[in-house]
């Protein structure tokens, strides 16, 4: 009997490890030996560039030593179609890029309607309402995933920050579409609205601490109609922060301007919705969002995951199209005098002491010796590149009918860039933006066809959107 038992024994072991061979990571395999490490260290001192590089690198910040300066001298920021744009607006330190360019795109309507020199939205009141729905967001989806693990991917990427500041142009559709806006002075900014950080600890905080009161309450049995009553006691919570540090937005306001030509407008009454139609106009729902997402096939309509602010209306979806479609419709819009919003990767090669946007402009590969670039595919698959940023083109340079450079209103303030603005080139336009909004009446018929398909899902850890969750 013992030799059997031995012999099972045996089997089980042999078993086990086919089934689970054992860790490439066990010591011994591929780890840095002794040999190894006197390989690279002979490398590196037989290189006979190195000691002046070592010398100016542990003495000047690299971005100082890998300027090419060739481009930097030949830029210029003249540009043949400027649209008019109001004051440059600061966002300060907060992530609420996609909300400022979302105005910044709508308000030129405005000062053209009532003949302003500038005109600014209250982003203080539309971010009450995005904090106050992506926290009802997020607790209806605790409620919705309450029967999974907090290992699950979904809901372990939902607790990594269950109400930041970051957003797509659709939040800004679906916000204004259920609660209008309201202009800057009647609800102006707080400390807290321009200085996020503090706030969204808070908030994040509660969140999470509700939603294990929720999974609490479903493990013991209870049912949805039992925790969305719960929830709405967190969301009175909720409210009240908001309001302690926002203001409660205003219901009904009176507002009157004085045009350029110091005209006086008499006072008038607006309800935020009212004062949208009536001011501001812009068919919300005519703006189709087209993303390059290289790493999903082309000519396809996507949806994705738990990437919505508002629980009852849909995720954010996307026709995608490769880059010279997305060049195409931003060219023909900008031409037509209307400014147009585009999501992008602001970190990559961007020398904001001038305000330049362009591929070099920094030359790593020359300070140290070899190749650091990746594909525009690579850089979305492997999380090195990521639409981090909205912004708004607001004029362009041509020859002979095609772009070589692009205007680019800015949302942090005029001490940056060229007083606010910056100059994207059309080689950056390729590698780095990711989304435009375009019109419907730009779109050929094959393009709006998409709209109709069934979208695609794709899941919440796709690089596009899990990286887009620190947007700012």
């Amino acid at each position: 009997m013992l030799n059997i038992r031995v012999l099972l024994t045996l089997v089980t072991m042999a078993l086990a490890m086919v089934i689970c061979p054992p860790s490439y990571s066990q010591a011994g395999q591929g780890g840095l030996s002794t040999d190894l490490i006197e390989r690279l260290r002979v490398n590196f001192e037989n290189n006979g560039r190195n000691p002046a590089i070592y010398n100016a690198l542990t003495a000047n910040d690299i971005a100082n030593l890998a300027i090419n300066r060739d481009k930097l001298i030949a830029h210029n920021p003249i540009f043949n179609k400027e649209i008019t744009t109001g004051d440059i607006t600061n966002q300060e330190s907060s992530g609420r890029c996609w909300m400022f360019a979302g105005f910044n795109m709508l308000r030129p309507k405005v000062m053209d309607k009532l003949k302003l020199g500038t005109f600014k939205m209250s982003t203080n009141y539309l971010f009450f309402w995005d904090k106050l729905e992506k926290s009802n967001t997020f607790l209806e989806s605790m409620i919705t995933l309450s029967a999974r693990p907090l290992d699950d991917r979904d809901v372990d990427l939902l607790l990594e920050d269950p109400c930041g500041d970051g957003g797509w142009w659709s939040y800004v559709v679906d916000l204004i579409t259920k609660y209008g806006v309201v202009p800057e002075q009647v609800m102006p900014e707080t400390w807290a609205t321009s200085h996020t950080g503090g706030l969204n600890a808070i908030l994040n905080r509660k969140l999470r601490k509700d939603a294990a009161l929720l999974r609490d309450m479903f493990a013991e049995g209870k049912k949805a109609p039992e925790l969305r009553s719960a929830k709405e006691i967190m969301l009175r919570e909720i409210y009240a922060i908001l309001a302690l540090n926002f203001g409660e937005p205003p219901q009904k306001f009176t507002w009157r301007f004085e045009s350029k030509d110091s005209t006086v407008a008499p006072p008038q009454e607006f309800t935020p919705k009212q004062f949208y139609q009536d001011m501001v106009g812009v068919k919300l729902e005519d703006q189709v969002v087209i993303f390059d997402h290289p790493g999903v096939e082309y000519f396809k309509y996507y949806e994705m995951s738990w990437s919505g602010n508002l629980a009852d209306r849909n995720n954010l979806r996307f026709i995608n199209l490769p880059i010279d479609s997305l060049k195409r419709f931003a060219l023909e819009t900008v031409l037509a005098n209307n400014p147009l919003y585009f999501a992008c990767d602001v970190g990559k090669d961007n020398y904001g002491a001038k305000g330049v946007l362009q591929t070099g402009i920094y030359d790593y590969s020359s300070v140290y010796g070899f190749d650091v670039s990746l594909t525009k595919r690579e850089r979305i698959l492997y999380r090195d590149s990521s639409p981090n940023h909205a912004m708004v083109l607001t004029g362009v340079d041509t020859l002979d009918g095609q772009a070589v450079k692009w205007k680019v209103e800015n949302s942090w303030g005029d001490k940056g860039g060229d007083k606010g603005y910056w100059t994207m080139y059309d080689d950056w336009f390729n590698e780095y933006v990711y989304c435009v909004i375009i019109d419907k009446a730009l779109l050929p018929k094959e393009v709006m066809a998409l709209l109709a398909t069934p979208p695609k899902t794709l899941p919440a850890w796709d690089p596009m959107w899990s990286m887009m969750r620190s947007l700012r």
